[in-house]
């Protein structure tokens, strides 16, 4: 019996749940009960699996003879219960025009699509489904399944055949992988593979592509690039093989030291590395934490900042990238000039502690710091001297020395 009850009907539920009187639910199941023809065919599609063999026999019976003008009605609609949509889908005796619209109901379950790809017996209702690609996409097994009918048409096979082998089999380009993505719904990632430029004579390859894309949660509605100045040109273009392979190995360096090394990790470093600048800094911006986290300790100054622009990142992941030393002064300052991030106590914490913070914005920030944290930063040799002398003199100032 169905777990999930579509109708807001409170007699459907007492129906289906069993708190209904015993002469109530024989009612519905022989199709006597006055409920709406939606309501009605719910319960018996539920009714028709239950463990009552009473119940499920004259339900099995009231489903056989429905009206097929009504049926093709209600299986048309929006209201109808994806439930009673998969049950007549492998009901191959029914009329044509039945078929037709379980085939086209957006309502369909995908297992139920998949079942009659594979087991009906009508060609051009497999013809039907093989004309929608964006489906097909999004269920591969409906192409397995027309491909494997016996039942097929000469057009739906060529069709199933030809959708499979530009989306599936062959190396894909950037511009169907942004097409599958955005059949899928992932229209961030469609975005940035359309534009991205890749690194010209690296060996970056679709599969790449894909991989990044996966990355991707943050839409071009959401990103702002105004930070980006043209004085950065020089920076987003010239880079080498050298210098992207010199990063590399300060990355991974860095993530081994933090004990972060695992090889999903690294894997996702060679691919990301592969980028130029231009598309690295667009990958800060619109990725998801695991590009973050990788990005952030970029040795190019812009993909770091553009980490730190990205509007889906936590004040959790800025608290560690104030503690961090491999990252750049440039990212420091930024953050503690910011009146989001500068706002966090833990986030000035830890700025005021990390050496690589300029003086100048360590000091600045002190001010906010609580006594006890101005006393122990005052004795840590970590920080410069300017730095513990300023603390020494807030802590002082507050005890009234």
């Amino acid at each position: 019996m169905s777990s999930e009850i579509v109708s807001s009907n409170p007699a459907v539920r007492a129906v289906i749940e069993g708190t209904a009187p015993r002469p109530a639910r024989l009612a519905a199941a022989r199709g006597t009960l006055p409920l709406p023809p939606n309501d009605l065919l719910e319960v018996l599609v539920s009714f028709a699996t239950s463990d009552d063999s009473e119940l499920a026999e004259h339900a099995k019976k009231s489903l056989l003879s429905q009206d097929a003008s009504t049926l093709e009605t209600i299986l048309r609609s929006k209201e109808v219960a994806p439930a009673v949509l998969a049950h007549y889908a492998t009901k191959d005796e029914f009329p044509l025009s039945i078929h037709e619209a379980i085939v086209t109901n957006l309502r369909t379950p995908h297992a139920a699509l998949v079942e009659f790809a594979k087991t009906s017996t009508k060609g051009e209702l497999l013809e039907l489904l093989s004309l929608n690609q964006q489906l097909l996409i999004q269920i591969p097994g409906i192409i397995d399944g027309i491909i494997a009918n016996p039942n097929r048409t000469v057009e739906a096979e060529r069709r199933a055949m030809e959708t499979k082998r530009e989306f599936f089999e062959k190396e894909r380009g950037a511009q169907q992988i942004a097409n599958e993505l955005r059949a899928q719904g992932k229209e961030a990632a469609a975005e940035y593979i359309e534009k991205s430029e890749f690194a010209s004579g690296s060996d970056f390859t679709a599969e790449d592509a894909a991989f990044i894309a996966e990355h991707i949660e943050v839409p071009d509605r959401e990103t702002d690039d105004s930070w980006l100045a043209l004085q950065y040109l020089e920076e987003l273009y010239e880079e080498s093989d050298a210098d992207r392979r010199a990063a590399v190995s300060k990355i991974l360096g860095e993530m081994t030291e933090d004990g972060e090394i695992m090889l999903e990790r690294v894997s996702m470093l060679n691919r990301i590395m592969k980028l130029g600048v231009k598309d690295r800094v667009r990958l800060g911006i619109k990725g998801d934490r695991e590009a973050r986290n990788i990005l952030i300790r970029d040795p190019n100054r812009l993909v770091a900042q553009a980490v730190v622009n990205n509007p889906r990142i936590t004040e959790q992941e800025v608290e560690q990238i104030a503690s961090m030393r491999a990252v750049t002064e440039d990212i420091l300052r930024q953050i503690a000039i910011s009146r989001q991030w500068s706002r966090s106590y833990s986030v000035v914490h830890n700025l005021v502690r990390n050496p690589r913070t300029p003086i100048s914005n360590a000091m600045t920030i002190m001010t906010r710091m609580q006594l006890r944290d101005l006393v122990a930063l005052s004795k840590n040799r970590n920080v410069s001297d300017a730095v513990r002398r300023h603390a020494l003199r807030l802590s002082n100032s507050r005890k009234g020395k």
